[in-house]
């Protein structure tokens, strides 16, 4: 009875604040290999080239002075098997905030600002696919929670944003406080933004397990130049602190001692676009720097395609090789799963609604 309320209901809340109900839907089969250690060599997996999803979007204008109120509600869905993404109904965002001539402020759960210049702006697979770049490039998280959010109004070729996140936590509201910031300029042709972030992570000390401080600073400078069908990225980032880089805990790749997080690294990325047609062909190259002691240099490079049957369905494929030195242990995921081998291929479907 409740979701029949809410299947009534929502027509009419759409008709009365412009809301949206949208979706993706995005899956196929991930062949992995290299991998020693719990390694499924071929499965179905769940958002290979964005992560699946349903929202709610909203906007309600306030006055005679642009101003909006605006909303938005997502929750992922691992389409393979129902459950929700990250355990979490609304992990994908959750905030409310408004928009006007000013700008937007918005409060809730958010993207990382770091995130969204290395997906947008520098990476032709835009954190999709075996390809993606969030395999070897510095980051956080890809979301903030308890986060306050500022852009600079859109229409301008230059912009900027700023976020604060707060650190709720039962031990000290320090712990993973974060905040970050980015500035950008984009014509008709030339994108380039650049983003710094730094985020408190202390582990507390449980039992016989000492304490770990994977606090993190990342900077990235992202571009590309946009040529007509053909697009051109790069980005170079630094990376400092033991949570600034990617890192499986696990040990993915059974060896006999674990594989230690990046103190200190260079990311380097150049990447291709081409769409013809249908079908839009990408390529990148990543080299991972790693100047801590321990030298665990590794290098990617990732081919992919996807071809569009419609405006909302389309075929995808990929194929990602991860060359790593000195026992590091970096992993081909997609856009969802971190993956468990340095090689990576993937086939898929995607359909938007």
């Amino acid at each position: 009875m409740k979701a029949l309320v809410i299947l009534i209901t929502l027509p009419v809340l759409a008709m009365a604040q412009n809301v949206q109900v949208y979706g993706v839907v995005d899956t196929g089969v991930v062949i992995e290999r290299g991998c020693k250690k719990d390694c499924t060599s071929t499965k179905l997996s769940p958002g290979i080239a964005e992560g699946s999803r349903i929202g709610i979007t909203g906007r309600e204008p306030l006055g005679s002075n642009g101003t909006s109120a605006v909303f938005t509600l997502e929750g992922g869905v691992e389409n393979d098997t129902g459950r929700s993404e990250e355990g979490r109904l609304l992990g994908r965002q959750a905030w409310v905030g408004l928009d006007g001539q000013w700008g937007a402020l918005t409060l809730g759960r958010q993207y990382n600002l770091q995130y969204e210049a290395l997906a947008d702006v520098a990476d032709p697979f835009h954190a999709g696919l075996a390809g993606t770049a969030t395999n070897l490039m510095g980051y956080t998280s890809k979301r903030y929670d308890n986060s306050v959010k500022y852009r600079t109004p859109n229409g301008h070729n230059w912009s900027a944003s700023a976020i604060y996140s707060f650190g709720e936590s039962a031990f000290s509201t320090a712990r993973n406080r974060a905040y970050g910031a980015t500035l950008g300029f984009k014509d008709g042709i030339f994108n380039i933004r650049i983003a710094h972030q730094r985020k408190r992570n202390p582990i507390e000390a449980v039992g016989a397990t000492q304490p770990v401080d994977l606090s993190a600073r990342n900077t990235l400078v992202a571009a590309n130049l946009n040529f007509g069908p053909a697009t051109v990225y790069a980005a170079y980032g630094i990376n400092r602190g033991l949570g600034s880089s990617p890192w499986d805990p696990s040990n993915p790749y059974g060896a006999l001692v674990l594989p230690t997080p990046s103190l200190y690294s260079h990311d380097m990325l150049a990447g291709l676009s081409y769409t013809r047609g249908p079908a839009t062909y990408m390529l990148s190259f990543i080299h991972k720097d790693d100047r801590s002691p321990t030298r665990q240099d590794a290098d990617q490079v990732a081919v992919g395609m996807t071809y569009a049957l419609s405006k909302r369905t389309a075929l995808q494929a990929s194929f990602s090789h991860i060359r790593n030195r000195n026992g590091a242990a970096y992993t081909a995921g997609t856009a969802t799963e971190a993956g468990k081998g340095n090689r990576a291929l993937t086939f898929g479907l995607r359909h938007a609604f």
